[in-house]
């Protein structure tokens, strides 16, 4: 199936707040309540529809670990939209958002989309972070924010296509050097192969444990 471009994502955040667990939703459309942790990065994609135009998402899941940080910068470079995500029910996923960001924001493109993701919505009555806080960190940040459960699927699919849109929409003003490797966006080809579903980690062994 053709496509008009190729945008590469990146997911962060702590550990277990549900990075992979969004993107196994987003590509596979089905929750796997016990993951186990991801070590170095996990890989996805699925075309979806923007304006009438075929984009291919092509999605990076890092670890969250703090040993793993120095792999997951090297992902940053070259990546047109991040979903940056925490944990509603764990204040702790939510105070380390700077750092995370901060991350970002010195090895990645500069015009990167950013959008915050509170995860787990479905677990209101364990909720530690108000949706309001996560609105005011956003706003402060210049962020797109969404509450998502990866769970019930709530607002999973909204919160990567409103990223691709904010991508498209950067590429028409003509805010992306689409010449330059960094910008995390090819132009499709004319014809490709049906795109892939979720893999698992890139060759690398997984340890037990949870994200969701």
């Amino acid at each position: 199936m053709a496509y008009a471009y190729l945008f590469k994502y990146i997911i962060i955040g702590d550990t277990g707040v549900g990075k992979s667990c969004l993107l196994l939703q987003f590509t596979d459309k089905r929750f796997q309540p016990v993951h186990d942790l991801t070590i170095g990065v996990e890989f996805g994609a699925r075309l979806v529809s923007i304006d009438g135009k075929q984009i291919k998402l092509q999605i990076w899941d890092t670890a969250g670990q703090e040993s793993f940080r120095s792999i997951t910068r090297s992902y940053y470079r070259g990546a047109a939209g991040a979903l940056l995500v925490y944990d509603i029910t764990r204040r702790d996923t939510f105070n380390h958002l700077t750092t995370w960001l901060e991350d970002a924001r010195q090895h990645a493109n500069a015009n990167m989309v950013i959008m915050l993701i509170g995860n787990k919505s479905d677990l209101d009555i364990r909720r530690e972070v108000s949706k309001e806080e996560g609105e005011a960190f956003a706003q402060e940040h210049g962020l797109i924010f969404m509450e998502t459960s990866a769970k019930t699927a709530v607002n999973v699919e909204d919160a990567f296509i409103s990223t691709a849109r904010g991508i498209y929409e950067k590429i028409q003003e003509g805010i992306f050097d689409m010449s330059n490797e960094t910008s995390g966006i090819k132009i499709g080809p004319q014809h490709v192969g049906a795109a892939p579903t979720h893999a698992g980690n890139q060759g690398v062994p997984r340890s037990g444990g949870g994200c969701c």
